[in-house]
């Protein structure tokens, strides 16, 4: 059996300052009572109640978040000495990670993720790997409402400490965001799990697509696998699978400066606009928050640095804070989650090769009606792939879709294809 701690507000201390104390009482013993202000500078004049904990309150199969949780809150102090512990952990563990290592990031970041709405109110953070908990606590004394999604196990006992000390306004589950639903069936062992195994225990329901975004997700995308993990969320977006079955979900991502880079390059730039970036720039807003220097994050100390990517001809010198957002009217009668995948096909076939003439591939595909579908959208018989924009790919296969002249045989073997080739690549 363990405790709660309750605390009522008779001064200025908070829940978070409570659960600090909780984890001085774990870490030190009782007498650390007697000196409560190692762990709380906000104020002394606290009533308490320790009351037991029922550990089966969250083995129910659906946690809910507490009704209250969510309300606006200015006040955000954070102090480093609180996660001695955990920086200990993080500098050691075996895989390369980045971690928010510093209570002044945290508030910047808070700043920029933006949890409430003009009301006060905001949707849940889903926050991924959280690691020693800064920027969570950070998000919890402003009064959001977070469920962290952790990886690594060394770091559950201190954020299940301070879940239990949250009233409902923190959720821990071990689990590995960048890994949701792997391909293949069967049962998963966390924290690779299913996203429907996810939602459900959290009480989140699968919501329109035309509603307010339902949740946030904050995370560091893995360096290795940027690339892989923004084309996993591209068809997962126009299929409606995974995260997406649950609405327009918003993605605030740190990024490399490069890969940022490229999601945001226009037709024209024949180096770094790509398939990606126009299937992103189609379908999402995309907004660049905030940069921050690579030497800025926690690194475990094995990797002796920051370990920064080379690139030579575009600037890396930074993480990029992206958020991308779903945009409501990605959906039409002509594009729709049956047919998204296609879409896909047809945008990274055409530019595949950027310098090639676009009336050449729509020929390839169908002799003859090439010329036609570029009179109907007003473009030049001559133009090359690399100078359409993502909104003309999408009108170009809206009319493809509508054409009764135009045939789609096409369609199945390149899309047969490029579903094999991915899935070996995800």
């Amino acid at each position: 059996m363990g405790y709660t701690i309750f605390l009522h507000h008779t001064g200025t201390m908070s829940s978070i300052g409570g659960t600090r104390l909780g984890m001085c009482m774990q870490r030190y013993g009782p007498l650390v009572w007697a000196s409560m202000l190692c762990c709380h500078r906000q104020g002394s004049n606290v009533a308490s109640l320790m009351v037991p904990f029922n550990d089966a309150t969250h083995q129910t199969g659906c946690r809910r978040m507490s009704a209250i949780a969510g309300q606006k809150n200015t006040e955000t102090f954070v102090d480093l000495q609180d996660f001695t512990h955990e920086l200990k952990v993080a500098e050691k563990i075996r895989k390369f990670r980045r971690f928010i290592g510093d209570p002044s990031m945290a508030k910047t970041f808070l700043k920029c993720l933006q949890p409430w709405d003009d009301r006060g109110n905001g949707p849940i953070i889903l926050e991924c790997d959280p690691g020693p908990g800064i920027l969570t606590q950070t998000l919890l004394a402003a009064g959001a409402r977070v469920v962290a999604l952790e990886s690594n196990k060394d770091f559950l006992p201190s954020l299940q400490l301070l879940e239990n000390n949250m009233d409902g306004q923190l959720e821990v589950v071990h689990c590995d965001f960048f890994k949701l639903d792997p391909l293949g069936h069967g049962t998963m062992q966390p924290p690779v799990m299913y996203s429907s195994v996810l939602f459900n225990s959290l009480c989140i329901p699968e919501a329109p697509w035309i509603k307010d975004v339902p949740f946030k997700v904050f995370g560091i995308l893995p360096q290795k696998n940027e690339s892989t993990f923004l084309w996993k969320q591209i068809y997962n977006l126009f299929e409606r699978n995974s995260i997406y079955r649950y609405g327009r979900i918003e993605l605030n991502v740190f990024i490399s400066e490069k890969q940022y880079t490229k999601l945001v390059s226009q037709p024209g730039d024949m180096r770094n606009y790509q398939a990606l970036s126009a299937l992103f720039q189609a379908s999402c807003d995309i907004q660049l928050l905030h940069m921050e220097p690579w030497s800025s994050f926690l690194t475990p100390l094995r990797f002796k640095g920051a370990a920064i990517p080379r690139s030579v001809i575009v600037p890396n010198d930074h993480l990029c804070l992206v958020r991308i957002t779903p945009r409501r009217d990605l959906f039409t009668d002509s594009l729709t989650r049956e047919n998204g995948n296609t879409f896909i096909v047809m945008v990274k076939q055409c530019l595949g090769k950027r310098k090639a003439k676009l009336v050449d591939r729509l020929n390839s595909w169908d002799p003859g009606n090439g010329h036609k579908l570029l009179r109907q959208l007003a473009l030049p018989e001559d133009i090359q792939t690399g100078n359409v924009s993502p909104e003309q790919y999408k009108q170009l296969f809206e009319i493809m879709e509508c054409s009764e002249e135009f045939n789609k045989s096409w369609i199945f073997d390149e899309t047969l294809e490029d579903l094999q080739q991915n899935a070996f690549s995800m």
